[in-house]
């Protein structure tokens, strides 16, 4: 009998149980950035069989709720909330963390290994690039998604806006999701991923950690913006808009 995982996008299985993000990234399954391909040609892609994802898929068992596990049956708003409370928080206060170890092996290291310059050149460029992401998500692209689901609440007429249609920024936010991916794949082989050498002090260490972290936690978060958040927001447009979806996506 053919398992429904094989059928189903990577998107949709991270958003039905968060857990499944941890299974996928042991595959080296991306599913924040391949989120609309299914499990099936992911596996194809990278020479992995379908039947071990699945069985490691299977294995989480029962998924059991929590206030503070997003999935597809949160709102669109009350996610938007949750991504700058839990995401856009973490990757401000991690961003200068990161930045001044870099510097410190770089200055320590660099000589040795000269990876870590080249390192901290792309982690520069994630973090301008990111910083400006996220004003652009928490001053334009994130009200207006809450105003659209505030309309929908109350039956009001749609909410105005300066972009014709919210899959113009939803575009422009998926292709800076996609920048921000390749530049941290860059860091990650550089720093094979984040294994440390055997000469590497504690500081090493600890930035390496970090990096890590910063890795997982921005495939989560962008996951739940691409695979969750904008498909409501796209519905929700369509609702308060009295359109169809595919018409509002044909028309922008």
């Amino acid at each position: 009998m053919t398992s429904p995982f094989a059928a189903a996008t990577l998107g949709s299985i991270v958003a039905d149980d968060y857990r499944a993000g941890a299974v996928l990234d042991a595959f080296a399954l991306d599913y924040c950035r391949d989120g609309k391909r299914t499990l099936e040609e992911a596996c194809s892609g990278v020479g992995v069989a379908v039947a071990a994802v699945v069985g490691a898929l299977d294995a989480l068992g029962p998924r059991t709720t929590s206030g503070e596990t997003p999935d597809a049956t949160w709102g669109a708003d009350e996610l938007a909330r949750f991504i700058v409370r839990r995401h856009h928080s973490y990757v401000r206060a991690q961003l200068p963390v990161i930045a001044a170890h870099l510097a410190k092996l770089s200055d320590v290291h660099g000589a040795r290994h000269h990876e870590l310059l080249i390192i901290r050149q792309h982690f520069g460029a994630i973090a301008d690039a990111l910083s400006m992401h996220l004003m652009k998500e928490e001053e334009i692209l994130f009200p207006f998604i809450c105003a659209l689901a505030r309309a929908d609440a109350e039956g009001s007429g749609p909410p105005p806006n300066m972009f014709g249609t919210v899959m113009n920024p939803i575009r422009m936010m998926e292709a800076e999701h996609q920048s921000a991916g390749n530049e941290l794949d860059l860091v990650r082989a550089l720093a094979r991923d984040f294994t440390v050498p055997e000469d590497g002090c504690a500081t090493y260490r600890v930035c390496f950690e970090e990096l890590a972290a910063f890795d997982r936690d921005l495939r989560l978060h962008i996951h739940l913006e691409n695979n969750i958040l904008f498909p409501k927001a796209v519905a929700l447009e369509a609702v308060v808009m009295g359109t169809p979806p595919i018409q509002r996506q044909a028309a922008s």
